[in-house]
């Protein structure tokens, strides 16, 4: 009889936590189309400042190199404050800046614009996943995380498609003034709905640096600077591959970013289904896949169904390993999990910002017919490593997390 009063006491807690879970899940959809939805829009973009594509897409690199170098620090120091006001604060952050960028007269007013959320976005990062999963209650800690980042797969399906065709019809500012709009009603929405949570734990900093002590969790932080230097090498500039090598309208570019969105949220599904098996040979799974996408979507390029073939590839992986990687590194830190999910952000963003200069350099010396090939060769490497980081858990017998 208790235990039946117990199961429907937590359905009950459950389902009313499902709303602001849900809003963490948009709040994610706010951040990773901010962060990215500049991919859609890069060629519009680069012609209206008057700058080359190559030199627009480093307003990608510049943003992730800011989440990299601030974005532990920041975690760390605020990782004890409330997560309401934070939450909130971080959304309104979003929306000052992205009406900074559609007023942006020029390009360094748009990099300064680009700065501002990338600030914020590790401190969401690394305490949004853990509070979403402090909602959902025990036992359910792997769905809410699905739920969680379902935000980022629909940010790819949804946010940075439709960024693109608003600005086709409207111009490369209508997407900043959306977003503007959207990061405003989301604060509005969490500071009306969002439960007020227990003031979490507060770790000292250098016990919660403690972490970086330990080699297991550096390996797997080092890994995933490697998996997005893979993945944005080439999706930096997808929308340019898109043009430029299968021959893709400027109107038609946001129905196949659409396209490559959809066919993410399998990746999604896929991501959430290994996450309670070995994250380190998903992992592997996802990386080969994606440099399987990655390639044969420039051999096929000029054939338009096997090209499609090549982008489910590529999209199933690209969206899987963004879970994958955060829950992989969190997974090695067994204290002060906010900081290490922000260290990920932080080392993903480094990835993103490698991976972006790599793919620029790489148009620019020998043009964007062999980025697939140079990201594969990344995306390989990321193999290797993972094989490494395999090894080192068997040598150290490193124990599940407690």
């Amino acid at each position: 009889m208790s235990a039946t009063i117990d199961t429907t006491v937590h359905r009950t807690a459950s389902l009313a936590n499902r709303l602001p879970i849900a809003l963490l899940t948009l709040s994610a959809f706010v951040a990773i189309t901010t962060e990215y939805g500049i991919i859609g829009i890069m060629p519009e973009l680069a012609q209206g400042l008057g700058v080359s594509t190559a030199a627009a897409g480093q307003l990608v690199t510049l943003f992730a190199l800011t989440v990299m170098l601030c974005g532990p620090f920041l975690t760390a120091l605020l990782a004890g404050k409330k997560r309401k006001p934070l939450f909130i604060i971080v959304m309104a952050i979003y929306a000052a800046a992205n009406l900074m960028a559609a007023l942006a007269s020029n390009f360094a007013t748009l990099a300064v614009a680009r700065i501002l959320p990338a600030l914020a976005l590790p401190v969401f990062w690394g305490t949004a996943s853990e509070t979403a999963v402090q909602l959902a209650g025990p036992g359910n800690a792997g769905r809410a995380s699905a739920q969680f980042y379902l935000g980022s797969a629909c940010a790819l399906l949804i946010g940075i498609p439709f960024g693109t065709l608003i600005s086709h019809m409207l111009g490369w500012r209508a997407l900043f003034f959306v977003l503007t709009l959207l990061s405003l009603a989301t604060a509005a929405a969490l500071y009306y709905f969002m439960p007020s949570l227990e003031k979490p734990l507060k770790f000292k900093l250098k016990e919660q640096l403690g972490i970086l002590g330990k080699p297991y969790f550096l390996i797997n932080l080092l890994l995933s600077v490697v998996v997005f230097s893979a993945m944005f090498t080439a999706y930096t500039y997808f929308a340019h591959f898109l043009q430029q090598v299968a021959g893709v309208t400027d109107a038609d570019v946001g129905w196949w970013l659409l396209g490559f969105g959809a066919v993410g949220l399998i990746g999604n599904w896929l991501g959430g289904k290994f996450l309670d098996r070995s994250l380190l040979r998903t992992t592997i799974f996802f990386l080969c896949m994606l440099g399987c996408g990655m390639t044969l979507s420039t051999l096929m390029a000029s054939q338009p169904v096997l090209l499609w073939i090549a982008l489910t590839l590529w999209g199933v992986a690209y969206t899987a390993l963004f879970p994958v990687c955060q829950v992989r590194v969190v997974a090695a830190a067994k204290r002060a999990k906010a900081l290490a999910g922000a260290m990920n952000v932080s080392a993903t963003n480094g990835g993103t910002a490698l991976g972006s200069m790599l793919g620029g350099a790489i148009i620019a010396q020998w043009g964007i017919t062999v980025l697939g090939f140079a990201a594969t060769l990344v995306a390989l490497l990321g193999v290797l490593l993972t094989w490494q980081t395999i090894k080192m858990k068997r040598r150290y017998a490193i124990a599940p997390v407690e």
